[in-house]
């Protein structure tokens, strides 16, 4: 496995660890982020935006549902879009989530000088856009 693969499989195993401490599962951190961003989403802009397959979306959105971090609802215009909202209680989790997120981050950088990670910044947005670059 590669450097980066081994990484980021450290990094998701310990987001997991501390996600599940406050009860949020891997990835339903990301839909609480889209939300907080334009509340009201369409299952299908949650779709494109988290570069998912709807059935996943789907299914993510019943688990949160059920334990009361979003609602859905009919569109107003149109009856088949499904809206999602975040609730009071996601609201309130996402606050948990941003102080994993900054925590992990820390712990990742700790012992490097500033000037490092501004360079490792720089050379992770490059990656980024190396690889969202259509191939």
């Amino acid at each position: 496995m590669s450097l980066l693969g081994l990484i980021c499989r450290a990094q998701r195993g310990q987001l997991n660890a501390a996600l599940g401490e406050i009860g949020i599962y891997a990835g339903q951190e990301v839909v609480l982020w889209e939300l907080s961003r334009q509340d009201g989403l369409s299952q299908s802009h949650l779709v494109e935006r988290m570069c998912v397959q709807p059935p996943t979306v789907s299914k993510m959105l019943d688990r949160m549902e059920i334990t009361g971090l979003v609602r859905r609802s009919p569109d107003a215009e149109d009856s088949r879009i499904s809206r999602v909202y975040l609730t009071e209680q996601g609201r309130d989790n996402l606050q948990g989530v941003r102080e994993i997120w900054i925590a992990l981050e820390q712990r990742m950088t700790d012992n490097l000088t500033v000037e490092e990670r501004i360079l490792l910044r720089r050379l992770l947005l490059q990656i980024h856009e190396n690889l969202s670059r259509a191939a």
